[in-house]
């Protein structure tokens, strides 16, 4: 069975995807930028922000499905350069603080809106 999920507490889709898809008892995200729900516009404050407020976003998308974080067994964080990646570290250890999923975490060109850093998640029990 495949379930799209949709919550209006993290940004709307900015293309043709949904913000997270059910299959089975696993969530998949679709990667979260640090959008703000409600201006659909990049937050400022550098990496940190950036870096909290994606996590929140997918926090909601995650809680819309019915789980929760601490049932994230997977996460791609994408970083448009590494020399960001000790900042975002300290700010995803926030929202994982034990048993943290595995992760890839990996440097990209670029991301949509001008983002520095981009998450999603792969989630048991939705």
């Amino acid at each position: 069975m495949r379930r799209v999920i949709q919550t209006p507490q993290a940004p709307a889709a900015i293309g043709p995807y949904s913000q997270g898809v059910a299959v089975g008892s696993f969530l998949h995200t679709a990667g979260q930028i640090g959008l703000d729900p409600a201006t659909g516009k990049l937050v400022g404050g550098g990496i940190e922000t950036e870096t909290r407020r994606a996590l929140q976003n997918l926090r909601a998308i995650v809680e819309a499905a019915g789980a929760r974080l601490e049932d994230v067994v997977k996460t791609t964080v994408f970083l448009t350069t590494m020399d960001d990646f000790a900042a975002m570290n300290r700010v995803y250890a926030e929202f994982f603080p034990e048993q943290p999923p595995a992760r890839s975490t990996v440097a990209v060109l670029a991301l949509p809106a001008g983002a520095r850093v981009e998450i999603e998640a792969l989630v048991r029990g939705a």
